[in-house]
């Protein structure tokens, strides 16, 4: 069986939920051999091997931690030269779509970017995206080269699928250009005990209907009663209500959890690019005919500050 190239999101070891996605759906089309880089790199290998990765390629250096994405597309290339799989699967950031891009040109491949699904195909993998602000499904592959795949978070399950996980050094040499941009200073993110937005199985977000700053308590109430994260519309971010780093749509952040509710966000184009492929969508609007309603799968008509306490605490109640 031909053999999958999985790049590996972690922290100091610590693998991230997308790389687990990544492997149950590489299994589909293939043996999955992920490539680990950084600090912790060869610690990730129980875990990846838990989850399908028949061998793990691991690399430590400098260059990773004090250097931006070259350094990785050096050594994620050095690990292509070495395996020759069938194709790369990288987990959808925005540095990683990064990587990416720079590899598929390195390689002379085609790219898909943020798939939201992968099968197997005659010639080869086929990837499902969404388009024109979801308002459509796509199913694509690569014509030339071996594709290059990016794949948004909770487009998969994290399934359990022994494999050996052998841990193997990859010798990597850096290029002249790797030291281009250097990385300067690091301020930890502040932590708010929430999952990562991009990452979170719920997300509860609020829009111009919170009315204010102090409003989206509220909205941080119901998601702490769910173990969700919150997100936020444009023209709350705009408005100073909450943090860019929250905002969900087409210039924030691309969201596809299993549960997403909007309360107060009346639906515009640019906000539905970034949530659309939410599993199930909940809407809490107090305007019956605001354009949130044409995609959700549940919808309130009603005050927010009226419904969304009363769900937080039906929540809690259940919960007890």
């Amino acid at each position: 069986m031909a053999e999958i190239l999985v790049y590996v999101d972690h922290v100091d070891g610590a693998v991230r939920k997308p790389t687990l996605e990544l492997l149950t759906l590489a299994r589909r089309i293939g043996e999955p051999v992920a490539v680990a880089l950084g600090n912790g790199a060869a610690d990730t290998a129980a875990v990846l091997g838990e989850h399908g990765a028949t061998r793990v390629l691991t690399a430590d250096a400098p260059e990773f931690a004090d250097y931006l994405v070259v350094p990785k597309v050096d050594a994620l290339q050095a690990a292509y030269d070495a395996v020759s799989p069938a194709a790369v699967l990288v987990p959808s950031s925005a540095e990683n779509k990064e990587i990416a891009a720079r590899l598929a040109v390195r390689i002379g491949s085609g790219i898909i970017t943020d798939a939201v699904d992968l099968e197997a195909g005659d010639e080869g993998p086929v990837a499902t995206q969404s388009a024109f602000a979801a308002s459509f499904t796509t199913k694509s592959r690569v014509s030339k080269g071996t594709p290059v795949i990016t794949v948004k978070p909770n487009s998969a399950p994290v399934e359990a699928a022994p494999a050996a996980g052998a841990v193997e050094a990859l010798s990597v040499s850096f290029s002249e250009k790797a030291t281009g941009t250097k990385v300067t200073a690091r301020t930890p993110r502040e932590s708010t005990g929430r999952p990562e937005l991009t990452e979170a199985a719920i997300v509860v977000s609020g829009g111009r209907g919170v009315n204010g700053a102090e409003n989206f308590a509220v909205i941080e109430a119901l998601a702490d009663s769910l173990g969700a994260a919150v997100g936020a519309s444009r023209a709350a971010v705009d408005a100073g209500w909450y943090p860019h780093s929250n905002q969900v749509g087409q210039t924030g952040k691309s969201v596809s959890p299993q549960l997403y509710i909007a309360a107060g966000i009346s639906g515009a184009i640019q906000h539905r690019a970034g949530m659309q492929t939410s599993k199930t969508i909940v809407a809490i609007n107090k305007d019956a005919e605001a354009p949130i309603f044409d995609l959700v799968d549940y919808g309130v008509v009603g005050d927010l500050f009226d419904v969304v306490p009363v769900l937080t605490q039906e929540v809690q109640a259940r919960k007890g």
